[in-house]
């Protein structure tokens, strides 16, 4: 679902997915963000760009969507080319200090200096379109997805390890109690 205030646009800007946040990253646009980087992926592309130039903020949930988009696309075969992998430009220095306080910049091309993906910039407002909505989810698949988010962030070091390991256990006990039967009441004795 998102916000008035925020969305996520799309498109294919040559060989380059460019996907530009525009308002808050959260875990309410993360699961829509996550769909079009898994469909593009499916694909066959691997350079993606993430521009936050109009992101104020993101949360921990994005972020974890951000980590496994770059995750998957590093992983994948063959091995990238210097062009490819997920690049992320036009971030403010509050998200600049989130992706390298999370050992993010470490995964991906984080862009300090405004030098990649030039003659895409220009081009990037014409081609971006609104993303499709994200498929109506349930409450357990949200949890879910917000768990598997926070599990990725903390895979990257020890740090965020111990940085999300509450929140980790937090989630794992909503899901549980979520997909749990619930329990019938004891009968009163009469």
């Amino acid at each position: 679902m998102n916000t008035p205030s925020s969305r996520i646009l799309v498109g294919m800007i040559g060989r380059v997915f460019w996907m530009r946040v525009e308002g808050k990253g959260t875990f309410q646009n993360s699961m829509q963000a996550k769909s079009a980087f898994q469909g593009i992926m499916a694909r066959g592309v691997r350079s993606l760009v993430v521009d936050l130039d109009r992101c104020p903020m993101m949360d921990s949930t994005f972020l974890g969507m951000l980590t496994g988009a770059a995750l998957s696309v590093k992983t994948s075969s063959p091995p990238l080319s210097d062009t490819e992998g997920l690049s992320v430009v036009n971030a403010n220095q509050r998200n600049v200090q989130l992706l390298t306080s999370l050992g993010l910049d470490n995964i991906l091309n984080l862009d300090t200096d405004g030098k990649m993906w030039a003659a895409e910039r220009e081009r990037a407002c014409a081609a971006l379109q609104q993303c499709d909505e994200a498929q109506p989810c349930t409450k357990d698949v949200q949890t879910m997805h917000i768990l598997d988010s926070h599990k990725t962030l903390s895979g990257i070091n020890a740090e965020n390890e111990i940085r999300f390991h509450d929140v980790i256990e937090f989630l794992e006990k909503e899901l549980q109690a979520q997909t749990s039967p619930a329990e019938a009441p004891a009968p009163v004795p009469a």
